[in-house]
């Protein structure tokens, strides 16, 4: 990855409850205006990694025990997640997580708040988000709670982008969607990122559908980094293959255990 990086994670450990291990020397980088994909079947250390980067971690009575996050230049390790979220770095959390009890346009105005945005600012905002997902659009009077899994996963994603965001952390989003709303919510993924320079993120499941828009990638296993690399050099190996395909070899976890002190696989780019 040749451009400069906005995020920089360097060899984070986190664990729950002080005691539980979670994530274990976790690093990787996501370029400036770039697409990273970071995957792993469940349990891996995906979600806690998002979360340890956005400072999330701590309502979970997780901790960041060691390592360093660095967000364009500047050392964010312990932030508050207001602040990150005002300085552009905003998380989509796995499970949508939208406010049933109010309409999809209060869901997504509520994004506009931690940048005290104007009434004009957040009315030419929801016009942008129309414009992306018009289906909101006829929906913005109904309840969030009465919307399809898929709508209220373009509200969850709108929502972050009423933050304008510089670099957007997105957990999972195509877990439980229909093959056609996975793509509409892909493409709208990259749209941002090809129009708007937003840097994204992607903790995925679907890594075969992630590849298709990272350029490059992590596999997680065991809360470690155990392959990286170019989307297309990540596609070709058997350890991802047999991450989510199963197989006669050894899973990844014995590959990490054997390679304790470094990755078990780098691909070089």
């Amino acid at each position: 990855m040749s451009a400069a990086p906005i995020l920089q994670v360097e060899a984070i450990h986190v664990a729950y409850g002080g005691l539980v291990p979670a994530v274990r020397g976790v690093s990787l980088s996501v370029p400036a205006g770039g697409i990273v994909a970071l995957l792993g079947g469940n349990g891996a250390g995906k979600t806690t990694t998002l979360k340890a980067i956005s400072s999330l971690i701590r309502a979970e009575r997780g901790e960041l025990t060691s390592g360093r996050i660095v967000y364009e230049g500047e050392a964010i390790t312990h932030a508050d997640p207001w602040r990150l979220t005002r300085r552009g770095l905003v998380q989509v959390l796995e499970g949508r997580r939208c406010f049933a009890h109010l309409t999809v346009e209060q869901n997504l105005s509520i994004g506009a708040f931690a940048r005290r945005a104007s009434r004009r600012s957040i009315d030419a905002g929801l016009e942008r988000i129309y414009a992306l997902f018009p289906r909101l659009k006829e929906r913005r009077r109904m309840l969030a709670g009465h919307t399809s899994g898929g709508e209220q996963q373009m509200v969850a994603l709108g929502r972050a982008l009423m933050a304008r965001p510089s670099l957007l952390l997105l957990d999972e989003p195509s877990m439980g969607l229909a093959p056609h709303v996975v793509d509409e919510i892909f493409e709208a993924i990259a749209a941002l990122n090809r129009n708007d320079g937003v840097s994204i993120l992607l903790a995925e499941q679907n890594a075969f559908n992630a590849l298709r828009y990272a350029k490059y990638g992590y596999v997680l296993e065991g809360g470690r980094v155990v392959a990286e690399g170019r989307a297309e050099r990540l596609l070709s190996l058997d350890i991802l293959r047999e991450a989510y395909l199963g197989g006669s070899k050894p899973p990844l976890r014995a590959a990490a255990a054997a390679n304790e002190d470094r990755l078990a696989s780098r691909v070089e780019g």
